[in-house]
């Protein structure tokens, strides 16, 4: 489960996953985020508050995940990674070389650390 909110005031995406990821997940977020971003927003970034990734329920539902950040990762300028994981920094590393966003990462108890940045106000 993919627990997701958009606020348009910050043109912020919050993403917290709550358990195995699976398509819905990704189908319920691009209907959230394709029509603001079609009426002409741009996503000033995503924060992920994720205590460890809780991994795909299916290879359709990782493919839907990769899908969905081939298909967005232009719209969107930097993606705050919120976790005490290690696999954060993996992720801050690795996904730097697919994506054209700034990517970084916070610990959990950092948010509106997290929110700053990503709003350009660190």
């Amino acid at each position: 489960m993919l627990d997701h909110s958009l606020d348009t005031e910050s043109s912020i995406l919050f993403i917290r996953p709550k358990s195995s990821l699976s398509e819905g997940d990704f189908m319920r977020l691009t209907q959230t985020v394709d029509p603001y971003l079609e009426a002409g927003g741009t996503l000033a970034g995503i924060i992920i508050e994720v205590p460890k990734f809780p991994g795909w329920e299916s290879l359709g539902a990782m493919a839907a995940h990769f899908r969905f950040v081939r298909d967005h990762h232009r719209h969107v300028r930097r993606v705050a990674i919120v976790t005490d994981s290690a696999l954060g920094t993996v992720a801050e590393s690795f996904a730097s070389h697919f994506v054209s966003a700034e990517i970084k990462k916070f610990d959990s108890r950092d948010v509106e650390a997290a929110e700053q940045w990503v709003l350009n106000r660190h």
